[in-house]
C-alpha cells in the first residue's frame, strides 16, 4: 500500500506501523535506499501518511529533535527484528541471541521504555456534512508518538503467530521486513507488485536472453 501527499509516496507494505518506519531508512530498503527522514517535514509528512496522526493535526512542535529520537527507534526497531530472524532462522542459539541485550546495544530496553509512555488519545467529532472523524484530544507530543511505533514493535516480539510471520523481502535489490499473512507463508516479496513484479520481469528477461544465446549458438538466422 502507499501512501502520502504532495510529491512523495510513501510505502506501507510491511503490515506493521514499526517494520513501516524501519524501511525508511537506507538499512530498511534497497542497498542504494537513501534516508527518506530527511528533515522534520518529511517526518511530519510520514506520521500523517501512517495514520499516526489524523490529516490537518498540529505538529507546531515538530523538529530536529523529534527526527533523531525516531530515528534512533527506528534502528532499535531494526536490530531488534534482525536479532529475531537470525533466531528463528536457526542460524544460532536462542542464548546467543541475546535478543536485546548487549550485543544489541540495549535496544529492548529503550523499546520498552518508549513504549511505556502514553499514545495520544482519540477522539471522534463531527466533521463537514456532520459525519464523525477521528482527531486527537491534544496535539501530540513527541513521546506518545513514538509509544504508538514502540508498541507495535514490542506487540510483534511478543506474539508468537506474528514473530513466526517475520520475514525479510527475497527480492534481489531489497531487504525489507514485512509480515507473511499469506495462506500457507508462501509470500517471498515485501510487495507483489514492486519487488515480485521486479522479479518476474528480470526472471524473462534472462530466459530471452538464454534464448537469444541458444539461437545464436545453433546459427540460426
Amino acid at each position: 500500500m502507499a501512501a502520502g501527499r504532495g510529491a512523495y509516496v510513501w510505502r506501507f507494505d510491511s503490515g506493521r506501523i514499526c517494520l513501516d518506519l524501519v524501511a525508511t531508512g537506507p538499512a530498511g530498503g534497497t542497498p542504494r535506499a537513501r534516508e527518506q527522514l530527511e528533515g522534520p517535514g518529511r517526518l511530519a509528512d510520514w506520521l500523517t501518511a501512517a495514520r499516526l496522526v489524523p490529516p490537518g493535526t498540529a505538529l507546531d512542535a515538530l523538529d530536529a529533535t523529534w527526527l533523531t529520537r525516531f530515528r534512533e527507534l527506528r534502528a532499535d526497531v531494526d536490530r531488534l527484528m534482525s536479532a529475531q530472524l537470525t533466531w528463528s532462522g536457526g542460524q544460532i542459539d536462542p542464548p546467543a541471541a541475546q535478543l536485546g541485550g548487549p550485543r544489541d546495544g540495549n535496544a529492548l530496553d529503550r523499546v520498552n521504555s518508549l513504549a511505556a509512555a502514553a499514545p495520544p488519545g482519540p477522539r471522534a467529532v463531527r466533521g463537514e456534512g456532520g459525519a464523525l472523524v477521528r482527531t486527537l484530544s491534544a496535539e501530540p507530543d513527541c513521546a506518545g508518538l513514538l509509544a504508538v511505533v514502540a508498541r507495535d514493535a514490542v506487540d510483534l516480539l511478543t506474539d508468537p503467530v506474528a514473530r513466526a510471520a517475520l520475514r525479510r523481502c527475497a527480492g534481489g535489490s531489497c531487504h525489507r521486513l514485512y509480515l507473511d499473512t499469506s495462506r500457507g507463508g508462501r509470500r517471498r516479496w515485501c510487495s507483489g507488485e514492486v519487488c515480485g513484479n521486479r522479479e518476474r520481469v528480470a526472471r524473462h528477461r534472462r530466459r530471452t536472453a538464454d534464448a537469444s544465446s541458444g539461437t545464436a549458438a545453433d546459427g540460426s538466422p
